[in-house]
């Protein structure tokens, strides 16, 4: 006989995360429900099960069965974002567009407290602060003035409605000590990664992080994180020397006093890419192998492609995804962004991002706000002291505070990453990143990569959702009266 369709939870709240992943496993080989699998099994039962096939013969998808809930509590920002370098894995944070943080609320590392710098990082951390706290009403006021308060508004929906345009701005001061709360959820094989790739880091409360994560995991998924250790290829890679390096030079974005403009360059990119889409498109219906079908397609002329492009893309509603056939092709930008709009575009994991260390003489932004405010001296001779500081502890082998000297890092001070992503995330974060709530400084990001697809991909960009957007110029223009203030000649 027949039996019904039935869909149903494996209860977490009676079944632990190790015994679930039994459960999805053993189906593979019996034929009985999972229900009857997972009562069959005990804990015991369920770790030698990984002992054996997880561990031993390495079959690692079934601990991605295993599904667990982390919770982290006062850990500084430049910790999480070690935290959240996993692609397999969801995050969320406490947020520096909507919460005000605490005055003493930051991290000092061990190294740095016994040091003969403790003092003057105290002091950095107190300015700093102190900056960000007096900057939030007047800035307030500023954002106020623009923004009035609706007739029909009560206070309550306008301070929510305007809100997170002013601690947008006064974000900036924050330094990447400033303790905060992330939660995440990850399989039991993306966290084995992540403990590894944390028990191997450089700074020292991000491997103490990774040993509590290890030892808090473990009390539910007992064998499948339990072989987590430090990586010594991993802790090479961290310090990674390449010969002919020019480290020691001047960054080169900063000889070309326009070259901050927009703040983002494209480097690579695919020169066909409406025949290699339209070859997948022809691929995609079946009939034909993959060289046929480019070769099919680059016997089209520029009005046959643009018409297939149009009838693939024509018609997406609001929540409709782009066609996957979009990843076939890529591009990659050279980006110098402040720290705050890092922290926003690292969540963006379908691409594949190499960031650069943590360097003041990048230069920092300043929003314009702080100078409609008159809190622009004020906001400059904060970032100084944090980039003096910063570069004393670079400086100092003997105290070998390199690494943690990143630790007084403000929001404001820009970083160089580079992005390489497939035109369909493309689409999904130009889309996103350009709306009118996104952060400024995320905002001229997203459209000046809009505005470079727009160049190369005319008819793609038809499609972007991107035509109504300011361009990066008048963002930049707009929000920030320098993007790349100089601290140290």
């Amino acid at each position: 006989m027949l039996k019904p369709r039935d869909i149903y939870l494996l209860d977490p709240s009676r079944l632990s995360p190790e015994v679930i992943a039994v459960a999805f496993a053993k189906t593979s080989r019996s034929p009985e429900s999972f229900r009857e699998i997972a009562d069959g099994l005990t804990s015991t039962a369920s770790a030698q099960f990984h002992e054996r096939w997880v561990v031993g013969y390495g079959h690692a998808s079934v601990a991605e069965h295993a599904v667990l809930h982390l919770a982290f509590e006062n850990v500084s920002r430049l910790a999480i974002e070690a935290i959240e370098n996993n692609r397999l894995a969801s995050y969320t944070e406490k947020s520096t567009r909507y919460q005000v943080f605490e005055r003493d609320g930051y991290y000092t590392p061990e190294a740095i407290a016994r040091s003969r710098h403790a003092e003057r990082y105290h002091r950095t951390m107190a300015m700093l602060f102190d900056t960000y706290f007096e900057s939030i009403e007047p800035v307030r006021a500023v954002v106020a003035a623009r923004f009035p308060r609706k007739p029909d508004e009560d206070e309550k929906k306008y301070e929510a409605r305007i809100r997170s345009r002013y601690i947008d701005c006064c974000r900036f001061l924050l330094p990447t000590a400033t303790l905060a709360n992330v939660g995440m959820t990850a399989n039991a094989r993306v966290l084995e990664s992540a403990i590894k790739k944390m028990l191997s880091h450089p700074l020292q409360e991000v491997r103490d992080i990774g040993a509590e994560v290890k030892r808090v995991a473990q009390e539910k998924v007992p064998t499948l994180v339990k072989y987590a250790e430090p990586s010594e290829y991993l802790k090479k890679i961290s310090n990674l020397k390449c010969q002919g390096s020019n480290q020691e030079e001047e960054p080169p974005s900063l000889r070309d006093p326009h070259s901050m403009l927009h703040a983002l360059t494209l480097v690579d990119y695919d020169g066909d890419a409406e025949e290699r889409f339209v070859a997948t498109c022809l691929y995609r219906q079946g009939g034909t192998d993959y060289v046929s079908a480019l070769q099919h397609a680059q016997t089209m002329n520029g009005a046959e492609l643009e018409n297939v492009v149009q009838n693939a893309l024509t018609g997406r509603g609001d929540f409709d995804t782009p066609l996957r056939e979009l990843e076939h092709i890529t591009l990659t930008f050279d980006c110098v962004l402040d720290w705050g709009a890092w922290y926003e575009l690292k969540r963006h994991r379908m691409m594949t991002i190499t960031p650069q260390p943590l360097d003041v003489r990048l230069g920092y932004a300043l929003p314009r706000v702080f100078e409609e405010a008159r809190l622009a001296t004020r906001y400059r001779r904060a970032m100084d002291a944090a980039a003096e500081t910063f570069a004393a502890m670079a400086a100092d082998l003997a105290a070998d505070l390199h690494d943690e000297a990143a630790y007084v890092f403000p929001n404001a001070f820009n970083r160089r990453v580079l992005l390489t992503l497939n035109l369909r995330e493309a689409f999904h974060f130009c889309s996103l990143r350009s709306a009118s709530n996104a952060h400024f400084s995320m905002r001229r990001i997203a459209v000046r990569m809009y505005e470079l697809i727009r160049e190369i991909y005319p008819t793609f960009a038809r499609f972007m959702r991107c035509v109504d957007t300011p361009t990066a110029a008048q963002l930049t223009h707009e929000f920030f009266a320098n993007v790349e203030c100089r601290t140290m000649q």
